[in-house]
């Protein structure tokens, strides 16, 4: 369990386990999270806006609390289809859309290829215009089994550098640690490993230049020291995405949740209100 974060609900996707909850009550905001992270990464986000809006979260295929196994397919390519089947099965038709980095090509998928409506869409420093993948990611993708059998203790080395690096500000080392939990032992190392390996820019290259077309407003939010996905690149894509503000939040990194929250929330409460 991570640090007291656990999921009640789940439903079937293509025979796979998806873990999923409800904050709240209201109108309908789902929470969409990136790699390596899980439902988790909003925990204070949540809780917050669950005070007047019915929050959606859930954990991504191969993430978090969502089922992990061989074999699995877990790429960008699967994403989208979990997020409409997703708001299948929670009826939702155009709810209020907040995704972070790997949730944001997932969303702007769902949208672009599988006819998903947002009443309005806010993305946190998204992976969505190329070039993407850090020079771990490159090397993992090259060796992915050999990752997938290092020892223990090196792996958890190797994941309290990673998941740092996405913060600005130093994480406590209970929330370090409840990062890397689903990401330990024989089920979650080698699916750490299968999640990097399966990193493929054509999942954002398929949807790229149509981002004009977006059928909703959008708003970017970018962390100025994001050592993940520079702020140039939240640049960028404002100018891709119709009518588009990029508010650029200081003293912040990849992993807004955790540096800057209020910055999230403040953000979600004027946007949507």
């Amino acid at each position: 369990m991570m640090a007291g974060w656990r999921l009640s609900r789940s439903f079937d996707f293509h025979g796979q386990s998806i873990a999923w909850d409800v904050l709240g009550d209201g109108a309908p905001v789902v929470l969409v999270h990136g790699t390596p992270f899980s439902s988790f990464v909003w925990r204070k986000i949540a809780r917050e806006l669950a005070r007047r809006y019915r929050v959606h979260l859930y954990d991504l295929l191969g993430y978090g609390q969502s089922e992990k196994r061989d074999g699995q397919d877990v790429s960008l390519g699967v994403q989208n289809g979990l997020l409409a089947a997703l708001l299948r099965h929670c009826g939702l038709e155009r709810p209020k859309v907040i995704a972070h980095d790997f949730g944001g090509a997932t969303a702007l998928r769902a949208h672009l290829l599988d006819g998903c409506d947002y009443e309005k869409l806010l993305l946190i420093d998204p992976v969505a215009v190329r070039p993407w993948g850090s020079p771990f990611v490159q090397h993992v993708r090259q060796h992915e089994a050999a990752f997938a059998g290092v020892p223990d203790y090196v792996q958890r080395a190797i994941l309290a550098a990673y998941i740092q690096g996405a913060a600005f500000r130093p994480l406590p080392q209970d929330v370090l640690e409840a990062y890397a939990a689903p990401w330990l032992g024989a089920v979650g190392q080698p699916s750490f490993y299968r999640q990097i390996a399966q990193m493929d820019q054509r999942f954002t290259d398929e949807v790229q230049g149509s981002y004009g077309r977006l059928r909703c407003p959008v708003r970017l939010l970018w962390g100025v020291e994001d050592r993940w996905i520079p702020i140039e690149r939240g640049r960028e894509l404002a100018g891709l995405l119709p009518s588009c503000p990029l508010i650029e939040v200081p003293d912040c990194g990849h992993l807004m949740q955790e540096d800057a929250p209020e910055a999230v929330v403040a953000a979600a409460l004027t946007f949507f209100s």
